[in-house]
Protein backbone atom coordinates (compact mmCIF):
# COMPACT_ATOMS: atom_id res chain seq x y z
CA UNK A 1 0.00 0.00 0.00
CA UNK A 2 0.81 3.81 -0.06
CA UNK A 3 2.10 4.77 3.25
CA UNK A 4 3.30 8.34 3.65
CA UNK A 5 5.94 8.68 6.56
CA UNK A 6 6.66 12.11 7.79
CA UNK A 7 10.91 12.53 9.42
CA UNK A 8 11.87 9.98 6.95
CA UNK A 9 15.26 10.95 7.14
CA UNK A 10 14.88 10.54 11.00
CA UNK A 11 16.09 7.85 13.22
CA UNK A 12 12.61 5.96 13.44
CA UNK A 13 11.17 7.25 10.13
CA UNK A 14 14.22 6.11 8.10
CA UNK A 15 14.51 2.68 9.68
CA UNK A 16 10.42 2.44 9.38
CA UNK A 17 10.66 3.11 5.49
CA UNK A 18 13.07 0.70 5.34
CA UNK A 19 11.12 -2.12 6.73
CA UNK A 20 7.59 -0.80 4.82
CA UNK A 21 9.75 -1.02 1.27
CA UNK A 22 11.16 -4.11 2.11
CA UNK A 23 7.61 -6.25 2.15
CA UNK A 24 6.76 -4.40 -1.07
CA UNK A 25 5.06 -1.00 0.56
CA UNK A 26 5.59 2.29 -1.70
CA UNK A 27 6.67 5.01 0.83
CA UNK A 28 6.53 9.22 0.25
CA UNK A 29 9.18 10.50 2.96
CA UNK A 30 8.84 13.89 3.87
CA UNK A 31 11.25 15.59 5.95
CA UNK A 32 12.68 18.97 6.40
CA UNK A 33 16.36 18.01 7.79
CA UNK A 34 16.65 20.53 9.97
CA UNK A 35 19.91 21.37 11.87
CA UNK A 36 18.68 20.51 15.02
CA UNK A 37 21.48 17.93 14.75
CA UNK A 38 23.77 17.28 11.85
CA UNK A 39 22.38 17.12 8.62
CA UNK A 40 24.79 15.18 7.08
CA UNK A 41 23.42 12.11 9.33
CA UNK A 42 20.23 12.78 8.00
CA UNK A 43 21.28 12.88 4.47
CA UNK A 44 22.87 9.49 5.10
CA UNK A 45 20.02 7.39 6.20
CA UNK A 46 18.31 9.06 3.12
CA UNK A 47 21.27 8.02 0.45
CA UNK A 48 20.42 4.51 1.92
CA UNK A 49 16.54 4.78 1.18
CA UNK A 50 16.84 6.20 -2.15
CA UNK A 51 17.89 3.03 -4.43
CA UNK A 52 15.20 1.75 -2.87
CA UNK A 53 12.60 0.85 -5.66
CA UNK A 54 9.20 2.74 -4.06
CA UNK A 55 10.51 5.42 -2.19
CA UNK A 56 10.33 8.99 -3.10
CA UNK A 57 11.26 12.00 -0.91
CA UNK A 58 9.90 15.48 -0.87
CA UNK A 59 11.84 18.48 1.35
CA UNK A 60 9.46 20.35 2.96
CA UNK A 61 8.23 21.46 6.52
CA UNK A 62 4.99 20.37 8.11
CA UNK A 63 4.18 23.90 8.89
CA UNK A 64 4.32 24.46 4.94
CA UNK A 65 0.14 23.48 4.52
CA UNK A 66 0.65 23.97 0.75
CA UNK A 67 3.42 21.50 0.72
CA UNK A 68 2.02 18.63 2.99
CA UNK A 69 -1.27 19.33 0.54
CA UNK A 70 0.30 18.95 -2.63
CA UNK A 71 1.62 15.27 -1.02
CA UNK A 72 -1.45 13.64 -0.11
CA UNK A 73 -2.88 15.38 -3.39
CA UNK A 74 -0.30 13.99 -5.59
CA UNK A 75 0.59 10.66 -3.58
CA UNK A 76 -2.94 9.58 -2.00
CA UNK A 77 -1.57 7.75 0.37
CA UNK A 78 -3.65 5.17 1.97
CA UNK A 79 -2.31 5.51 5.29
CA UNK A 80 -0.14 8.00 7.18
CA UNK A 81 2.99 7.55 9.87
CA UNK A 82 3.80 10.68 11.30
CA UNK A 83 7.13 10.97 12.73
CA UNK A 84 8.19 14.32 12.39
CA UNK A 85 8.40 16.93 15.05
CA UNK A 86 10.65 19.14 17.08
CA UNK A 87 12.35 16.48 19.36
CA UNK A 88 14.64 17.37 22.66
CA UNK A 89 13.22 17.67 25.90
CA UNK A 90 16.15 20.04 27.48
CA UNK A 91 15.94 22.07 23.87
CA UNK A 92 12.07 22.67 24.50
CA UNK A 93 13.46 25.04 27.51
CA UNK A 94 15.13 27.18 25.15
CA UNK A 95 13.10 27.70 22.23
CA UNK A 96 9.82 26.63 23.01
CA UNK A 97 7.98 27.88 20.03
CA UNK A 98 9.68 25.50 17.64
CA UNK A 99 7.95 23.43 19.34
CA UNK A 100 4.52 25.03 18.38
CA UNK A 101 5.56 25.02 14.95
CA UNK A 102 6.64 22.02 13.97
CA UNK A 103 4.24 19.65 16.91
CA UNK A 104 0.87 21.82 16.99
CA UNK A 105 0.65 23.55 13.35
CA UNK A 106 2.58 20.88 11.63
CA UNK A 107 0.20 18.13 13.58
CA UNK A 108 -3.22 20.03 12.36
CA UNK A 109 -1.78 20.10 8.97
CA UNK A 110 -1.56 16.43 8.84
CA UNK A 111 -4.48 16.23 11.13
CA UNK A 112 -6.72 18.28 8.18
CA UNK A 113 -4.84 16.80 4.91
CA UNK A 114 -5.77 13.26 6.58
CA UNK A 115 -9.48 14.41 7.01
CA UNK A 116 -9.48 15.24 3.48
CA UNK A 117 -7.98 12.66 1.71
CA UNK A 118 -9.58 9.81 3.15
CA UNK A 119 -6.56 8.29 5.03
CA UNK A 120 -7.25 4.79 6.19
CA UNK A 121 -5.84 5.17 9.26
CA UNK A 122 -2.80 7.76 10.98
CA UNK A 123 -0.11 6.87 13.51
CA UNK A 124 1.56 9.70 15.36
CA UNK A 125 4.30 9.50 17.48
CA UNK A 126 3.48 10.40 21.01
CA UNK A 127 6.03 10.30 23.85
CA UNK A 128 7.02 8.74 27.30
CA UNK A 129 7.20 12.14 28.22
CA UNK A 130 3.54 12.94 28.44
CA UNK A 131 4.07 10.87 31.35
CA UNK A 132 5.87 13.73 33.18
CA UNK A 133 5.07 14.31 37.22
CA UNK A 134 3.71 10.71 37.26
CA UNK A 135 5.56 8.65 39.81
CA UNK A 136 3.43 5.56 39.76
CA UNK A 137 5.36 2.76 37.75
CA UNK A 138 5.18 1.19 35.32
CA UNK A 139 3.53 4.16 33.18
CA UNK A 140 0.17 3.07 32.48
CA UNK A 141 -1.93 4.33 28.97
CA UNK A 142 -4.74 4.25 31.21
CA UNK A 143 -3.41 6.83 33.56
CA UNK A 144 -4.12 10.43 33.48
CA UNK A 145 -1.48 12.30 32.14
CA UNK A 146 -2.04 16.09 32.93
CA UNK A 147 0.69 16.98 34.30
CA UNK A 148 3.76 17.38 31.51
CA UNK A 149 6.91 18.95 32.61
CA UNK A 150 8.17 20.39 29.42
CA UNK A 151 7.15 22.32 26.26
CA UNK A 152 8.02 19.11 24.58
CA UNK A 153 5.92 16.70 26.55
CA UNK A 154 2.87 19.26 26.87
CA UNK A 155 3.05 19.46 22.31
CA UNK A 156 2.94 15.69 22.48
CA UNK A 157 -0.15 15.50 25.16
CA UNK A 158 -1.77 18.23 22.71
CA UNK A 159 -0.93 15.94 19.57
CA UNK A 160 -3.07 13.01 21.38
CA UNK A 161 -5.77 15.62 22.07
CA UNK A 162 -5.88 16.86 18.63
CA UNK A 163 -6.08 13.12 17.04
CA UNK A 164 -8.89 12.26 19.30
CA UNK A 165 -10.63 15.49 18.45
CA UNK A 166 -10.40 14.38 14.44
CA UNK A 167 -11.06 10.81 15.28
CA UNK A 168 -14.16 11.87 17.12
CA UNK A 169 -15.46 14.26 14.49
CA UNK A 170 -14.76 13.32 11.33
CA UNK A 171 -14.24 9.09 11.85
CA UNK A 172 -10.63 9.67 11.47
CA UNK A 173 -8.34 6.44 12.69
CA UNK A 174 -6.15 7.60 14.79
CA UNK A 175 -3.54 5.39 16.41
CA UNK A 176 -0.96 7.48 19.28
CA UNK A 177 2.28 5.19 20.09
CA UNK A 178 4.27 6.76 23.13
CA UNK A 179 7.81 5.69 22.55
CA UNK A 180 10.39 5.16 25.27
CA UNK A 181 13.77 6.27 24.91
CA UNK A 182 13.98 4.68 21.64
CA UNK A 183 18.41 3.84 20.81
CA UNK A 184 20.54 1.51 18.14
CA UNK A 185 22.58 2.31 14.89
CA UNK A 186 21.78 5.39 12.89
CA UNK A 187 20.88 7.08 16.00
CA UNK A 188 20.30 10.56 17.33
CA UNK A 189 23.34 12.64 18.31
CA UNK A 190 21.38 14.29 20.99
CA UNK A 191 20.97 11.40 22.71
CA UNK A 192 22.73 9.72 25.77
CA UNK A 193 24.00 5.88 24.16
CA UNK A 194 25.80 8.77 21.08
CA UNK A 195 26.96 11.41 23.66
CA UNK A 196 28.64 8.96 25.50
CA UNK A 197 29.65 6.81 23.28
CA UNK A 198 31.75 10.18 21.02
CA UNK A 199 33.01 11.49 24.25
CA UNK A 200 34.24 7.88 25.65
CA UNK A 201 35.99 6.94 22.66
CA UNK A 202 37.40 10.81 22.72
CA UNK A 203 38.86 10.60 26.23
CA UNK A 204 36.13 13.46 26.89
CA UNK A 205 33.97 13.21 30.82
CA UNK A 206 30.63 12.83 30.03
CA UNK A 207 28.00 14.40 32.08
CA UNK A 208 26.06 11.68 34.26
CA UNK A 209 22.87 13.43 35.23
CA UNK A 210 21.03 12.73 38.71
CA UNK A 211 24.38 10.96 39.43
CA UNK A 212 23.44 8.17 37.51
CA UNK A 213 20.83 7.33 39.49
CA UNK A 214 17.41 7.27 37.65
CA UNK A 215 16.46 4.67 35.40
CA UNK A 216 15.13 4.79 31.36
CA UNK A 217 13.26 1.75 29.62
CA UNK A 218 15.32 1.95 27.00
CA UNK A 219 13.86 -0.03 23.84
CA UNK A 220 15.60 -1.05 20.85
CA UNK A 221 14.96 0.71 17.52
CA UNK A 222 14.03 -2.78 15.42
CA UNK A 223 11.43 -3.08 18.18
CA UNK A 224 10.22 0.33 17.86
CA UNK A 225 9.76 -0.41 14.32
CA UNK A 226 8.05 -3.67 14.31
CA UNK A 227 5.58 -1.87 17.36
CA UNK A 228 4.71 0.76 14.43
CA UNK A 229 3.93 -1.49 11.54
CA UNK A 230 1.75 -3.77 14.10
CA UNK A 231 -0.46 -0.97 15.14
CA UNK A 232 0.03 0.20 11.50
CA UNK A 233 -1.91 -2.78 9.97
CA UNK A 234 -3.97 -2.53 13.05
CA UNK A 235 -6.67 0.11 12.35
CA UNK A 236 -8.66 1.24 15.20
CA UNK A 237 -12.36 1.14 15.26
CA UNK A 238 -14.94 2.21 18.74
CA UNK A 239 -14.22 0.30 21.45
CA UNK A 240 -17.81 -0.96 22.66
CA UNK A 241 -16.54 -1.36 25.67
CA UNK A 242 -15.74 2.46 26.24
CA UNK A 243 -17.21 4.40 29.38
CA UNK A 244 -18.14 7.53 29.24
CA UNK A 245 -19.00 8.12 33.17
CA UNK A 246 -15.54 5.85 33.51
CA UNK A 247 -13.17 7.04 31.05
CA UNK A 248 -10.17 5.41 29.60
CA UNK A 249 -7.61 7.82 28.16
CA UNK A 250 -5.85 4.79 25.61
CA UNK A 251 -9.55 4.64 24.06
CA UNK A 252 -12.49 5.99 23.01
CA UNK A 253 -16.15 5.63 21.44
CA UNK A 254 -14.20 6.71 18.33
CA UNK A 255 -11.54 5.11 16.38
CA UNK A 256 -8.68 6.14 18.46
CA UNK A 257 -5.98 4.22 20.49
CA UNK A 258 -2.93 4.96 22.52
CA UNK A 259 -0.30 2.49 23.10
CA UNK A 260 3.06 2.64 25.31
CA UNK A 261 6.14 0.95 23.23
CA UNK A 262 8.59 0.30 25.57
CA UNK A 263 10.74 -2.43 26.47
CA UNK A 264 9.21 -2.88 29.77
CA UNK A 265 12.70 -3.82 31.50
CA UNK A 266 13.76 -0.23 32.74
CA UNK A 267 17.75 -0.51 33.37
CA UNK A 268 19.51 2.40 35.47
CA UNK A 269 22.28 4.64 34.25
CA UNK A 270 24.67 3.49 35.85
CA UNK A 271 23.93 0.12 34.89
CA UNK A 272 23.64 1.57 31.27
CA UNK A 273 27.32 3.20 31.32
CA UNK A 274 28.59 -0.04 32.41
CA UNK A 275 27.45 -2.38 29.70
CA UNK A 276 28.71 1.16 27.09
CA UNK A 277 32.03 1.08 28.77
CA UNK A 278 32.55 -2.80 28.17
CA UNK A 279 31.31 -2.80 24.25
CA UNK A 280 34.13 0.32 24.29
CA UNK A 281 36.85 -1.64 25.99
CA UNK A 282 37.15 1.62 27.98
CA UNK A 283 36.16 3.20 31.09
CA UNK A 284 34.34 6.45 31.33
CA UNK A 285 35.30 10.20 33.40
CA UNK A 286 31.85 10.94 34.85
CA UNK A 287 31.00 13.96 35.82
CA UNK A 288 28.32 13.62 38.30
CA UNK A 289 25.04 16.43 38.07
CA UNK A 290 21.83 16.61 39.04
CA UNK A 291 18.40 15.99 37.78
CA UNK A 292 17.54 18.60 34.82
CA UNK A 293 15.01 20.45 34.41
CA UNK A 294 12.32 18.73 32.27
CA UNK A 295 13.61 15.44 32.75
CA UNK A 296 12.13 12.86 35.15
CA UNK A 297 13.34 10.19 37.38
CA UNK A 298 12.56 7.08 36.22
CA UNK A 299 10.27 5.44 32.97
CA UNK A 300 8.96 1.95 33.10
CA UNK A 301 6.53 1.41 30.24
CA UNK A 302 3.08 -0.78 30.65
CA UNK A 303 2.52 -2.79 27.41
CA UNK A 304 -0.30 -4.60 28.09
CA UNK A 305 -2.96 -3.13 25.74
CA UNK A 306 0.16 -3.16 22.94
CA UNK A 307 0.46 -7.20 23.58
CA UNK A 308 -3.05 -7.49 23.81
CA UNK A 309 -4.64 -6.16 20.73
CA UNK A 310 -0.97 -6.53 18.34
CA UNK A 311 0.29 -9.16 19.53
CA UNK A 312 3.64 -7.94 20.44
CA UNK A 313 5.97 -6.11 23.12
CA UNK A 314 9.37 -5.20 22.82
CA UNK A 315 12.36 -7.41 23.96
CA UNK A 316 15.88 -6.84 22.97
CA UNK A 317 18.14 -6.69 26.08
CA UNK A 318 20.23 -3.68 26.06
CA UNK A 319 23.42 -6.05 25.96
CA UNK A 320 22.54 -6.93 22.73
CA UNK A 321 21.07 -3.55 21.71
CA UNK A 322 24.38 -1.37 23.14
CA UNK A 323 26.60 -3.61 21.25
CA UNK A 324 24.89 -3.21 17.91
CA UNK A 325 25.04 0.47 18.26
CA UNK A 326 28.84 0.26 19.07
CA UNK A 327 29.72 -1.54 16.15
CA UNK A 328 27.58 0.48 13.90
CA UNK A 329 29.66 3.50 15.07
CA UNK A 330 33.07 2.76 14.91
CA UNK A 331 31.86 1.33 11.43
CA UNK A 332 29.93 4.70 10.48
CA UNK A 333 32.75 6.83 11.88
CA UNK A 334 35.77 4.64 11.57
CA UNK A 335 36.72 4.57 14.95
Amino acid sequence: MKVLVTGAAGFIGSALSERLLARGDEVLGFDNLNAYYDPRLKQARLTRLTPLPGFRFVKADLEDNAAVEHCFAEFRPARVVNLAAQAGVRYSLENPRAYVDSNIVGFLNVLEACRHHAVEHLVYASSSSVYGANRKLPFSVRDSVDHPVSMYAATKKANELMAHTYSHLFGLPTTGLRFFTVYGPWGRPDMALFLFTRKILAGEPIEVFNHGRHSRDFTYIDDIVEGVIRTLDHVPANDPSFDALRPNPASSFAPYRVYNIGNHHPVQLERYIEILESCLGRSAQKVLLPLQPGDVPDTHADVEELRRDVGYSPATPVEVGIERFVRWYREYYSV
